[in-house]
């Protein structure tokens, strides 16, 4: 393939015959990724969707092979990474349904008209600034630290950018519960519904995946837990499930 560089790699979703380039040592995508996408696939017909940190363009990916989403507009503030994502769209041809625009989310009301999107994805860095290894390469540091952007300006990006109404669907790391609930409400992004992801049926929760809605009433319900291995370290049946293996 003409367009793959020296250290990349094609990558298949195994999904509508759906692949994605990334970088061979670089930052991939992770199951938290494919949790997400399968959290939101009750998104709305025809909606126009805004992935926050869009990374490789892999939860857009998704979301046009899962549900029927008219567009989905990625935002990524790495050049390199927004290049990768614009061929793999250039690769699946699928220029008129998702879209790449290489900025800070906090840089977007210059870019995009604010209350325009009915539903946001996300999957953000997840760890506080000076917190965790900082010895890493820059882009795995951006990728996984709040670097150009706090957990606070993601939610606030949300608020501005959705609909009234409009869905915000994200994954985090569970032991930033509260500060994610306390940031969403502040905002008003009220949380609706919870899904915690274990590793299995002995471990703590890692992950948390996230529902909440712009201006909506105080309510939440918790789902029953997601958890990834059975007690021999196969994969659980719904695990199986959401990678198209069962």
């Amino acid at each position: 393939m003409d367009n793959i560089k020296e250290n990349e790699r094609v990558d298949d979703l195994e999904i509508k015959d759906i692949k994605i380039i990334q970088k061979k040592d670089g930052f991939c995508f992770g199951i938290d990724s494919i949790l997400l996408s399968d959290f939101a696939k009750n998104i709305k017909y025809n909606s126009n969707v805004l992935d926050l940190g869009t990374g490789t363009g892999i939860l857009g990916f998704l979301l046009i092979a899962k549900t029927k989403v008219n567009k989905v507009i990625g935002i990524e503030i790495q050049s390199d990474i927004a290049d990768m994502a614009n061929r793999s769209i250039v690769m699946n041809r699928l220029e008129d349904r998702f879209e790449i625009i290489n900025c800070n989310i906090n840089d977007l009301e210059e870019k995009l008209k604010i209350d325009s999107f009915d539903a946001i994805i996300t999957n953000p860095p997840y760890k506080k600034i000076n917190s965790g290894k900082v010895n890493e390469s820059e882009t795995k540091l951006i990728s996984r630290h709040e670097v150009k952007a706090s957990l606070e300006d993601f939610i606030k990006v949300s608020f501005k950018m959705l609909k009234d109404k409009g869905t915000l669907y994200m994954v985090h790391r569970a032991e930033r519960l509260v500060d994610i609930l306390y940031e969403m409400r502040k905002n008003r992004m009220e949380p609706k519904r919870l899904r915690f992801v274990y590793s299995n049926g002995k471990s703590d929760s890692k992950l948390v995946l996230i529902e909440a809605i712009k201006n909506g009433k105080s309510y939440i319900k918790i789902d029953e837990p997601l958890y990834v291995y059975n007690e021999d370290g196969t994969y659980t049946d719904e695990i199986l499930r959401i990678y198209n293996k069962k």
